[in-house]
């Protein structure tokens, strides 16, 4: 591990983290832009809460080498997940603010970063390793 770091040390960092930015964008907009003309289902709404979250989650165990970088991520996505549903209630007049939606959101975050205990957690790092280096990537 490098001290001062918080990343796993992968060959292209900024691509892999950039990705992870680039899926909180998506979840964002997809929170604040129309709902998408579905049939309601059952609980359906809440598993997609759950889903999303904790696929940024498990992201962020995926990056992170260190158990404060990732409460750190999850606060910020707890917050980011209680902070969308406000918004929907105040700046939308098609979503609605949901409690239930927030903690929704909150488990799939608890669940994404319950990963960082299973074996699977350091698998986008045996990935970045797998692909070969172009000639513009240079190890520090």
């Amino acid at each position: 591990m490098r001290p001062g770091r918080s990343l796993k040390p992968f060959r292209r960092p900024l691509l892999w983290s950039g990705l992870w930015c680039l899926a909180v964008a998506a979840v964002v907009a997809a929170s604040l832009a129309p709902p998408p003309p579905l049939p309601p289902v059952a609980g359906g709404d809440k598993l997609g809460h759950l889903a999303a979250y904790f696929v940024l989650a498990a992201g962020a165990v995926q990056l992170h080498s260190r158990w404060a970088s990732l409460l750190g991520a999850g606060l910020g996505l707890v917050l980011m997940g209680i902070g969308l549903e406000y918004a929907q209630g105040a700046l939308t007049d098609l979503r609605q603010a949901e409690r239930a939606d927030a903690l929704a959101n909150t488990l799939g975050v608890i669940a994404g970063l319950a990963t960082r205990l299973t074996p699977w957690r350091d698998a986008l790092l045996a990935v970045d390793r797998r692909i070969p280096p172009s000639g513009r990537d240079v190890d520090p």
